[in-house]
């Protein structure tokens, strides 16, 4: 896979917060969330559908791939 969607993200974000729901007053995303919001936020200002898979940075590439593991073996 080369890109990954504006809705991949979204999704990932929301299996990563199902997964570990956000902690304390400031309601803090987990690692794999967090990591992942800030790519899809940049997505939502510019109006962008796709971002390559390789401008993400390892930890966001990373959550993104296993989110995308589990969802097709499911």
């Amino acid at each position: 896979m080369l890109y990954v969607t504006i809705q991949e993200l979204e999704a990932a974000i929301n299996y990563w917060r199902s997964q570990s729901p956000a902690e304390g007053e400031e309601l803090r995303l987990c690692p794999e969330a967090a990591t992942l919001a800030k790519p899809y936020a940049l997505m939502i200002v510019q109006g962008a559908q796709r971002v390559p898979l390789d401008v993400l940075d390892g930890t966001a590439r990373t959550a993104i791939q296993k989110f995308l593991k589990i969802s097709q073996s499911s």
